[in-house]
């Protein structure tokens, strides 16, 4: 059973400080979300006058929040039925406002007694991240954020698109412009926007954050996206593979690890500059990824984005500035302002943010408790050598499951109740939506991840 760290309840003053900031913003509305195992953000909304009774005591939810679907249905477990009762609490020192009338929170769960739940997934990226502190392990984490756009009605013209393309930016500078104003008025700092290679997809960039920031910045900026799109009379999906011909969707993650201030991905005497435990956590990542692809890379879309020859991490393996490898080590050289850093290639838009931070963070722990080897770099395209020499990640939803349901790695990073929810809800996917065909399932699930 994991320590936990509860989120904390402020302090009385505190409180107050807050009930006075949210009257004076004029906010009428705070919604508070969780994201569910199948990565989709569910909420619940209360008027401003009753946030400190959402953060104190919370708002009841039924457990089967845990077990909600992508097509909305509920995937009920042993543990997770029709009896029983949670409390969603709202985290207010994390609340951002999203316009003049709503400020958003995120929140964590609960039981009817005050004690979290196993199974929440920002509670348990809470206790991960504790846990690096009380090693002395500062752990920063920058998210990058792939994204399509679509017409409400009509498609983008293929032919006046151009990967990366100053045209494809331009074209849609009013949407651009108005989505760096907002997420700037929301407290995000977009370090870069441009367009993508794919038809209407744009890449948004965050600054590193410690890694409960960094997750909480991720569910943020795509409610953020939403309603500015929404203004200029778009849609937009962060679908793994939003159309059957067109560029899948990720969403990279960046780690770096700094103990007592100094850096263990640089400086050190190993391959690249690697400290001894940098050089572990990034074995650790590593080796225990194939284990954790459910909750990177866990939809029934996912395995068609994964593949080699698209960028998307499909191999199980690393290199220095290899975009082919799952694992790509970003070197600290004079062009990087924030220093050496893990990427890691293969998460996709399905993923729950704070179990693809949480999952991350925790291999990277488990290879520098346990020293773990750093397995031989591969410079060059992993797709160029002799067959079997590197695994892919690409293996179907059903066998993905299966290894996360049976790792006990997983298990010692998440917990059994979240391995199990997803497992539940995943395979839900498989069954209800796994015979579709592709041109079927990507506009069944185009925007079913849009929070």
């Amino acid at each position: 059973m994991p320590v936990t760290y509860p989120l904390p309840l402020l302090d009385t003053a505190a409180q107050r400080d807050h009930e006075s900031q949210l009257a004076a913003s004029g906010t009428t509305l705070l919604v508070g979300s969780v994201v569910d195992m199948g990565g989709v953000a569910r909420a619940k909304a209360i008027p401003v006058a009753r946030a400190l009774s959402f953060h104190r005591t919370g708002i009841g939810a039924s457990p089967s929040w845990n077990a909600f679907c992508v097509d909305n249905a509920i995937a009920l477990t042993d543990k997770i039925g029709v009896v029983g009762d949670m409390r969603l609490r709202a985290d207010l020192t994390a609340a951002k406002r999203v316009d003049e009338s709503i400020t958003w929170a995120p929140c964590e769960m609960f039981d009817q007694h005050g004690n979290p739940l196993e199974g929440c997934s920002r509670g348990r990226l809470r206790e991960l991240q504790a846990s690096a502190e009380a090693h002395d392990i500062d752990v920063l984490v920058g998210i990058e954020l792939e994204f399509v756009l679509t017409p409400e009605s009509g498609e983008m013209d293929p032919a006046a698109w151009q990967g990366y393309g100053l045209r494809a930016l331009l074209d849609n500078e009013d949407f651009v412009i108005d989505l760096e104003r907002s997420l700037r008025a929301a407290g995000l700092d977009a370090e870069q926007i441009h367009a993508e290679y794919g038809v209407g997809q744009f890449e948004i960039s965050f600054p590193p954050a410690d890694p409960l920031t960094a997750a909480d910045n991720g569910v943020l900026a795509r409610l953020v996206l939403g309603r500015v799109a929404r203004r200029h009379g778009l849609r937009v999906s962060f679908s793994p593979l939003p159309a059957p011909a067109g560029a899948g969707n990720g969403a990279h993650l960046h780690m770096s690890f700094t103990r007592k201030g100094q850096p263990l991905l640089s400086g050190g005497p190993q391959v690249h500059g690697l400290r001894p435990d940098g050089a572990a956590a990034l074995g650790g990542i590593v080796r225990g990824l194939p284990d954790l692809m459910a909750i990177f890379a866990g939809s029934v879309l996912s395995s068609y984005r994964l593949q080699p020859g698209l960028w998307s991490g499909a191999h199980a393996c690393w290199g220095l500035e290899n975009r082919e490898a799952a694992v790509r080590l970003c070197a600290a050289t004079p062009a990087n302002p924030h220093g050496a850093n893990i990427e890691l290639k293969c998460v996709d838009t399905s993923a729950n943010p704070y179990l693809a931070v949480a999952g991350m963070l925790g291999l990277a722990l488990e290879g520098i408790q346990t020293t773990a080897e750093l397995p031989v770099e591969v410079p060059d395209d992993p797709a160029l050598l002799p067959a079997g020499t590197v695994a892919t990640l690409s293996d179907s939803q059903p066998e993905k499951l299966d290894r996360f349901e049976h790792s006990k790695l997983a298990r010692a990073i998440l917990g059994d109740s979240i391995v199990e929810a997803t497992v539940a809800v995943r395979r839900h996917e498989t069954d209800a939506l796994g015979d579709l065909d592709l041109h079927e399932l990507t506009d069944r699930l185009r925007f079913s991840w849009s929070f």
